[in-house]
């Protein structure tokens, strides 16, 4: 177990007490959660990379603690209104339909590795600044027109163009199953 494995360990803990700040209308104290769960990220990331720390369950962990974090946020905020519904339910459900593929692949004795795509990144990025403005706005009123339109629409275009990328790959790599 190394240092960033247990630092994404307890970024993955956090995530409870981030929904918690949310449904108990503490967004200031969800805000710093989610600066804390970001700066985590980047400090595990760093030292896996600076320091050789990477590892297989590092792999596998860091974009599981994003995901369950991001995922989380997006819920509670939905659920809470303070996100419209249809963001959150194309967020959601493009990583359960990764999450899917992956899961049919192994099933079918077929693991798929998932290697993130740019316009991936670029999505997590978006959400992620997205989430921020939208605690920070709650949490310490202010204004996020026009940005949380433009970041909508970011998040709309890369969650789309990437799920469909992953899908055509994840496809492609299924086509090569016998069938009986």
């Amino acid at each position: 177990m190394s240092i960033p494995n247990i630092i994404t360990l307890g970024r993955i803990l956090l995530v409870p007490f981030i929904v918690w700040a949310i449904a108990s209308n503490q967004m200031e104290i969800a805000f710093a959660i989610f600066v804390v769960a970001g700066v985590s990220d980047a400090v595990d990331g760093f030292l896996a990379k600076r320091f050789n720390m990477t590892s297989e369950l590092g792999a596998l962990l860091d974009p599981l603690a994003d995901k369950a974090l991001l995922v989380s946020i997006y819920v509670a905020l939905g659920i809470w209104g303070a996100l419209p519904r249809w963001i959150v339910i194309l967020v959601v459900s493009r990583d359960i339909m990764i999450v899917g593929a992956v899961i049919v692949s192994w099933l079918f004795g077929k693991p798929v590795q998932m290697k993130p795509l740019m316009v991936s990144k670029l999505n997590t990025a978006a959400q992620v600044a997205f989430a921020a403005l939208v605690l920070g706005s709650i949490g310490f009123g202010f204004n996020i027109a026009p940005y949380d339109q433009l970041l909508m629409g970011l998040i709309t275009i890369f969650t789309l163009l990437s799920v469909s990328l992953y899908l055509v790959e994840w496809a492609r790599h299924m086509s090569t199953i016998e069938t009986r």
